[in-house]
């Protein structure tokens, strides 16, 4: 292989990598905790779009319950946007 043809495959990854990382720069993830009592959407650029939480869950005296089930739900979707990522880089490596 010569360099032209490295320097060819290299810009046909980088394409096919801009075009995965818009994809799921576009897609929305549902991180969910405790059986979905708490949900967070978050898009594939790791921002907190959305946060649902069941009103069973909202009370004064456990405000240290609910903080954790947002948290669990938060990193819930953010370890989705992870896989997709790592999915993503693994099928053009492959290539």
């Amino acid at each position: 292989m010569d360099i032209n043809e490295i320097m060819k495959k290299a810009q046909e990854m980088q394409a096919q990598m801009e075009k995965l990382g818009s994809e799921i720069a576009s897609k929305t993830y549902n991180g969910v905790a405790s059986g979905g009592l708490v949900k967070a959407t978050l898009n594939g650029e790791y921002e907190l779009t959305g946060i649902e939480i069941d009103p069973s869950v909202i009370s004064v005296e456990d405000k240290e319950m609910l903080q954790d089930l947002i948290v669990i739900a938060v990193n819930d979707a953010v370890k989705q946007i992870s896989s997709a990522q790592a999915s993503a880089l693994g099928s053009v490596l492959k290539g």
